[in-house]
């Protein structure tokens, strides 16, 4: 892939904790007040939301995820914030670290694979994610020598696990523009807004000042998928939000901007791998 120019990316200066390696962040915010944009920095960033739902956007890929999400950012990958989507209180804890500051050393030479997969972002899923979560739930409340030994078990974990998918398929080489950046803001709220109605494309293409077959191969480009599939990934990360009431599925379907039953099921299967009512029961019995 043709590697393209950043325009202007918005890079965040990272300033270590003082008297340490790593920069530890703890957020705990109303959602709407989170920071969205895309950016880019040099430090690696891994990245545990506290439960909830939200979207994931890590170099060109954009998905949603449930029930919390756990992270690695390489480094320069750009990425948006995690808190876009979720609702009510977003909670994350943050590490942020220059690669340089643990590499060389033998005791620890298992994490180099580890960075070098980063490259692509990583998403740690199961015992993993569980494990390493309630690790990093506790860093806020230690020292600074404690947290050091906690994050070379954090790594030794993640190194050893194969709880994980690689979020971009190659090394990310396209970051957004300010101009795209503005443009998938613009296409995000607007689908926020509107994702219970029929959606044309037309209409959406004149948003951004783009023809139809422009706007379909630009945002495929952006984002890493088609218009269409970015719709229904909303629509069905907005379907998991209801499923957790007592809405009935034929009302959460239209609700949800589907036209019929058969088609929201169909979608929710290839987007989640199981039947909404799956979905619900699984829910239900995870919080018991």
């Amino acid at each position: 892939m043709t590697s393209l120019p950043v325009r202007a990316m918005p890079v965040e200066i990272i300033q270590p904790d003082a008297g340490s390696s790593f920069k530890l962040l703890h957020h705990r915010v109303e959602a709407e007040h989170f920071r969205w944009e895309y950016h880019c920095h040099p430090e690696l960033e891994l990245v545990y939301v506290v439960g909830g739902v939200g979207r994931r956007h890590v170099g060109s890929h954009l998905s949603y995820y449930q029930d919390g999400d756990l992270v690695l950012i390489g480094s320069q990958l750009p990425h948006a914030g995690f808190g876009y989507g979720s609702k009510g209180i977003h909670e994350e804890i943050v590490i942020q670290f220059k690669e340089k500051a643990f590499l060389g050393i033998p005791e620890i030479q298992f994490i180099e694979s580890l960075f070098e997969h980063a490259r692509f972002g990583i998403c740690f899923y199961g015992k993993t994610k569980e494990e390493v979560g309630a690790k990093m739930k506790r860093l806020p409340k230690l020292g600074t020598f404690e947290r050091f030994l906690y994050m070379m078990e954090i790594f030794h974990m993640l190194a050893q696990s194969k709880e994980y998918i690689l979020l971009n398929p190659q090394e990310n080489t396209y970051h957004l523009s300010i101009k795209d950046h503005s443009r998938l803001k613009k296409l995000s709220e607007y689908l926020e807004q509107n994702f219970h109605l029929p959606i044309h494309i037309e209409e959406v293409a004149s948003l951004v000042n783009l023809s139809v077959p422009a706007f379909c191969n630009h945002f495929k480009k952006m984002v890493g998928m088609r218009y269409t599939d970015f719709v229904n990934e909303y629509r069905i990360h907005k379907a998991c939000q209801m499923l957790l009431s007592d809405k009935s599925m034929l009302d959460i379907g239209f609700e949800c901007g589907f036209s019929s039953q058969s088609y929201f099921s169909k979608v929710f299967r290839k987007v989640k791998g199981r039947s909404p009512m799956q979905f619900r029961n699984e829910m239900i019995n995870r919080s018991f």
